[in-house]
């Protein structure tokens, strides 16, 4: 491809040209002032706050400060994360102080614990449950999760709401999900099985339980909202792991897809039950967060949810990439393999990480939504860094480089020259709790 093609020098002499529109950022651990460099993307009313990996300490302190300063002083009420659905909202009724709900070594226990059981997370659920506490129920912050792989926990959440409300729905909702109750602890031997013709696949059923639950959203919901817009929300996230894990042996397009429609999905169901007055902030991969539509994942037929947004609510999402040149990050070498500290290689001369470090600025925000000399420098494809929960440096090309234009797949763009990785939690992770496969980032 052209863009591999380029000149060595030619990320020097961009990094030049764009340099005067590089913002120098303090450090994030200056929550204030760092925070305060983003006001000028608080009338979005979703703010997508990325990263480049899920082990890098300064992203997680980034967002962190971002979303205080957006929280305390433009009105966001809803933090949304690539998180399972269960675990969030554990902790979403710890930090808006409704009962039962603690961060501990119980929240996130599933591969990988690392990436929201870490000490910069921590601080920042310490932060929100403080800044709630003196705020009426109605105007309290949200931490909810968006994502689709809890089928277990996601079943046993619905059970337990209806054994509560209605012990006649429940005994329906066990014989529905029975289905599924031979795969809940390897869920992918599931898809294997509806695909080989080992059996038929369970999909009715859920959806049955669903529309069933919905349809007695009166008399529930008069119970209690919250507590049934829970429990609806795991009952769709059933609906979304069965088919998930039906399809994902068809190809890597069919699963990505699924997945993050049913991301896009819970945020629209997220700001449509908060009201008008919702504003809400994401944080997810880049690879989520960015639009797809302007890398190779999006040229072989994949979308995500920054892209999605920016169709859906046009110039009122805002989506912002982060970067690093290098340092260290928490990943592991294989699925459900140890956890270790890494060292992140110093970017390819062909990248865009290549291009912000020869800005020669340590950390950096550039606006990239005008027209001009800056977007024209950076329309170029490039290739771009993504590391997930796996990093394999030694094929670091082939399992983390992609091809993508910058300026249209972020509104702004947030870089880190040097970094080092999170500082996990001590955790455990419970027994009977299942190792689910995300096939992606």
């Amino acid at each position: 491809m052209d863009s591999l093609e380029l000149r060595p020098e030619a990320a020097f002499e961009i990094g030049h040209a764009i340099k005067a529109a590089c913002q120098p950022l303090p450090d994030p651990d200056e929550s204030v002032a760092f925070g305060a460099f983003f006001e000028q993307f608080a009338d979005a009313r979703v703010v997508l706050l990325g990263e480049a990996s899920h082990g890098t300490s300064e992203f997680y302190r980034a967002r962190a400060a971002i979303t205080r300063n957006l929280i305390t002083h433009h009105g966001f009420n809803i933090v949304a994360v690539e998180a399972d659905w269960p675990d969030a909202s554990r902790i979403d009724r710890y930090v808006r102080h409704r009962g039962a709900g603690r961060y501990d070594e119980d929240s996130f226990a599933r591969f990988p614990t690392w990436m929201w059981r870490n000490r910069e997370v921590g601080e920042f659920i310490t932060w929100l449950r403080a800044h709630n506490e003196a705020l009426p129920m109605e105007r309290r912050a949200e931490f909810r999760g968006l994502d689709v792989y809890s089928l277990r926990s996601s079943i046993a959440a619905v059970l337990h709401y209806l054994d509560r409300v209605d012990p006649e729905g429940a005994a329906m909702a066990r014989r529905r999900y029975g289905c599924l109750t031979p795969w809940q602890s390897e869920p992918a031997w599931y898809g294997r099985a509806v695909v080989s013709g080992e059996r038929d696949p369970c999909e009715d059923d859920v959806v049955a339980q669903l529309e069933e639950l919905l349809s007695r959203q009166f008399d529930y919901a008069a119970k209690d909202g919250e507590d049934f817009a829970d429990a609806a929300q795991n009952a769709r996230i059933v609906r979304a792991a069965e088919q998930y894990y039906r399809i994902m042996y068809r190809g890597s397009n069919d699963s990505w897809n699924l997945r993050d429609r049913h991301m896009f999905e819970t945020l629209q169901h997220l700001l449509e039950r908060r009201g008008p007055d919702a504003k809400l902030i994401v944080w997810a991969h880049n690879s989520h967060i960015g639009d797809a539509a302007a890398t190779a994942m999006g040229w072989r037929g994949q979308f995500n949810i920054g892209e999605l947004c920016r169709t859906a609510f046009g110039d009122s999402a805002v989506l912002i990439g982060f970067g690093t040149d290098r340092g260290s990050v928490a990943a592991a070498d294989d699925w459900d393999a140890p956890m270790q500290i890494k060292t992140v290689l110093p970017s390819r001369p062909d990248s865009y990480e290549r291009v912000f470090r020869h800005t020669g600025i340590a950390r950096s925000l550039i606006d990239l939504r005008e027209p001009g000399e800056v977007r024209e420098a950076l329309s170029q494809p490039r290739l771009e860094r993504a590391i997930g929960v796996i990093y394999r440096p030694e094929t670091e090309l082939q399992s983390h480089y992609f091809e993508a234009v910058l300026p249209e797949q972020f509104d702004a763009y947030v870089w880190f020259e040097d970094t080092r990785a999170i500082a996990p939690l001590p955790s455990s992770r419970p027994h009977g709790v299942p190792e689910t496969y995300p096939f992606g980032v």
